[in-house]
């Protein structure tokens, strides 16, 4: 399916803010829903500026791949924070580094975001504490310090 930029721009988009993060706002264009794809995620996310993209977190099944479009901005991977502008790109395998993005300047930060949709996921949120688990009928958010590994 073809997604035409004027379809693009006039689509309004959905104002998310994070459930562990209240200054992580961003209005998210999901493309690959519009477009009914079903195994990726394809969404054309902004930030305005003094605003983080999500909490900091990494996916234990999921990759993710991020296109800086236009604007200025942080990203933070592990502990390491870089500078980042139009035409960056950052590479989230699964590896258990996490990541997240602050937008800086006076612009937006305009970014493709590009994911595996998995039926089910693990995300951990290291700076507050909690672990995501995600299936299709819900998600369960715990303490990570909970968590006992029987292996």
């Amino acid at each position: 399916m073809l997604l035409k930029k004027s379809d693009i721009d006039a689509m309004p988009g959905e104002h998310k803010i994070h459930f562990l993060n209240a200054n992580a706002q961003r209005l998210n264009k999901s493309l690959g829903d519009a477009a009914g794809m079903k195994s990726l995620g394809i969404h054309l996310i902004t930030i305005q500026p003094g605003h983080d993209s999500t909490e900091h977190h990494f996916h234990h099944f999921e990759e993710e791949a991020i296109y800086v479009l236009s604007g200025e901005g942080i990203v933070t991977i592990g502990q390491e924070q870089h500078a980042i502008g139009a035409g960056d790109f950052i590479g989230c395998p699964i590896d258990h580094v996490p990541h997240s993005m602050h937008a800086t300047g006076s612009d937006p930060l305009q970014c493709l975001v590009v994911g595996n949709r998995l039926q089910a996921d693990v995300s951990d949120y290291p700076n507050a504490g909690k672990r995501l688990y995600r299936y299709p009928s819900a998600w369960d958010l715990v303490d990570i310090s909970d968590a006992t590994n029987v292996k």
